[in-house]
């Protein structure tokens, strides 16, 4: 081996060893991808992850195999992901509660949401609704802000936990409109039902409850993110209704561990963002009350640390606990 052989062949060597390097020649993905969802089966992020893992599997030509791991409001999945090697072969749903809300709840996490992951992308954003009974004398937000403020704590509001964007809906709004109302957790138990007989003044609810919106079994009066909806386009939201800095949206996203070379985050950013892109996949997430995003890795990675600082706040300064 002459001089510029043997110096070809160190280079090449060295270059190797570089993490990422490798990733770069194409010879990743060889085997099965493990998604690791956080919730349980069924959940948005669940069902969200499976379609997306359906058809990167496709793309990619190994299975995406979905791993269910509950627990802790995305903690238990979470913590798991930021702990295995990150060579690409696992990668994770995670929402804005298990990246984002929790950081603000609980002060002893096992992982950093910003800190031990890769954002790779949002799938997509929805956002809450704002109704009340039908039968309810508040006919628009006006009347629910003048009531809040002529009889401080009467004002209730429903969600289905402490922590939930449900809660945080009602919380925020009370600090922007500077009113007391009372939060209501419902657990496990439904509670719509109890909004629409009237047993609970008001609920901020996901997308599940544009249907009876637009059947007319409850009242909107308004929705949490900063444009209309399409499935409510006659809803207006709380910025039009006199609360300008007021936005909501829970987003569900994708991520790698820390440390995932950065070849294989863009390869996976860019099949995801053209499965997200086709307009089946798209009608899909719309039927399902979703907005597709498919934000680039830097642009979600400042979102998210701007969300995590926003929520954290909030948080604060309502002191809510978690038991």
């Amino acid at each position: 081996m002459n001089k510029i052989q043997y110096a070809v062949a160190a280079t090449t060597l060295v270059m190797a060893s570089i993490p990422g390097f490798a990733c770069a020649q194409d010879t990743w993905p060889s085997k099965a991808i493990t998604y690791v969802v956080p919730f349980p089966a069924g959940s948005n992020t669940d069902v969200l992850g499976r379609i997306i893992a359906d058809e990167l599997g496709k793309r990619l030509k190994v299975p995406v195999v979905i791993e269910n791991r509950p627990g802790a409001t995305g903690m238990i999945g979470s913590t798991y992901v930021a702990r295995v090697k990150a060579d690409g072969y696992t990668i994770m749903g995670g929402s804005i509660a298990s990246h984002a809300i929790n950081a603000g709840l609980f002060p002893n996490m096992q992982y950093d949401p910003a800190g031990d992951f890769k954002p790779i992308t949002i799938i997509g954003f929805n956002a809450n609704t704002l109704v009340v009974s039908n039968t309810s004398q508040f006919t628009d937000l006006k009347t629910i802000i003048a009531a809040a403020r002529d009889k401080p704590d009467t004002i209730t509001y429903a969600s289905s936990g402490i922590g939930t964007t449900q809660h945080l809906s009602g919380v925020l709004f009370g600090q922007q409109a500077n009113v007391k109302v009372v939060h209501v957790p419902y657990g496990g138990k439904a509670a719509l039902p109890d909004v629409m007989g009237g047993q609970v003044s008001m609920m901020f609810e996901g997308p599940t409850v544009i249907p009876h919106v637009q059947q007319k079994t409850v009242r909107a009066l308004a929705v949490t993110s900063t444009t209309r909806l399409a499935g409510l386009p006659d809803v207006p939201t709380m910025k039009e209704l006199g609360l300008p800095d007021y936005e909501m949206r829970s987003w569900q996203a994708i991520f790698a561990p820390k440390g995932t070379p950065d070849p294989i985050v863009e390869k996976l950013y860019s099949h995801i963002k053209a499965i997200l892109d086709t307009p089946q996949i798209s009608k899909k997430l719309a039927t399902m009350g979703v907005e597709p995003s498919g934000m680039p890795p830097t642009e979600f990675a400042d979102f998210q640390k701007q969300e995590i600082e926003k929520w954290r706040a909030v948080i604060k300064r309502a002191n809510i606990k978690i038991q």
